[in-house]
């Protein structure tokens, strides 16, 4: 058992009178209880310098493939 974790083992026992496997095991339930939520999407965006309108999936792609395509 690392340092830190039997210092708060030793101080849960001594504040509530417990046992070391009673600490320890109220110990290890608070942590399973706390249930983090995980981070907000955040989608970033970077201008390509694009010079043709990508917005109409199927001129862009005309455009692209040239004349040469119809």
């Amino acid at each position: 058992m690392d340092a830190d974790v039997a210092a708060g083992v030793e101080q849960l026992r001594r504040e509530r009178g417990l046992g070391v496997s009673a600490a320890v095991n109220e110990l290890v339930r608070r942590g399973l209880s706390r249930r983090s939520e995980p981070p907000r999407f955040r989608q970033e965006t970077s201008a390509l310098g694009l010079r043709i309108d990508v917005s109409n999936i199927g001129e862009a792609l005309e455009l692209l493939d040239g004349p040469s395509a119809r």
